[in-house]
């Protein structure tokens, strides 16, 4: 299978809100979709890349900067997503790798992501790609 990675662009943004509602389970409205491109592609912080098939958006992971007291510059994974059609072809691979150049590039030591506890597929990808489990965390939030 052929597949490009390239950068997101706001072009991308009913593709992106699919992907999110698919395979994700984020239905948010087109609108506030595109408005959060908008906001993350003009920064520099951010990076967003896609994978492209046969003219269709069929992936794509979302990067930022991720900055502590106690540890070096390192960039976190804020998602990833490749349409269940198109997984197990090296796509989600290809889209980490992608992270993981931008890291290297911009002095980052490593790269970081969180997964929901039941996603035990995702998790053993993560892991066949490299990364380690490290420690078990809950995630606290508080919407207003």
């Amino acid at each position: 299978m052929d597949y490009i990675i390239r950068r997101c662009t706001i072009d991308d943004t009913d593709s992106i809100r699919r992907l999110n509602r698919e395979e994700m389970g984020y239905d948010l409205p087109p609108q506030v979709v595109r408005s959060q491109l908008e906001l993350l592609l003009g920064r520099d912080s951010d990076l967003i890349l896609v994978a492209e098939t046969d003219g269709a958006v069929v992936g794509y992971v979302h990067a930022n900067d991720y900055d502590l007291t106690y540890m070096p510059h390192m960039k976190n994974i804020m998602g990833i997503a490749v349409s269940s059609q198109h997984r197990g072809k090296g796509i989600g691979r290809a889209l980490l790798d992608g992270v993981e150049e931008w890291a290297r590039e911009t002095g980052a030591v490593g790269v970081r992501l969180v997964s929901g506890a039941t996603r035990t597929g995702a998790h053993e990808f993560y892991r066949r790609c490299g990364y380690d489990g490290g420690k078990q965390q809950l995630n606290f939030r508080k919407f207003f």
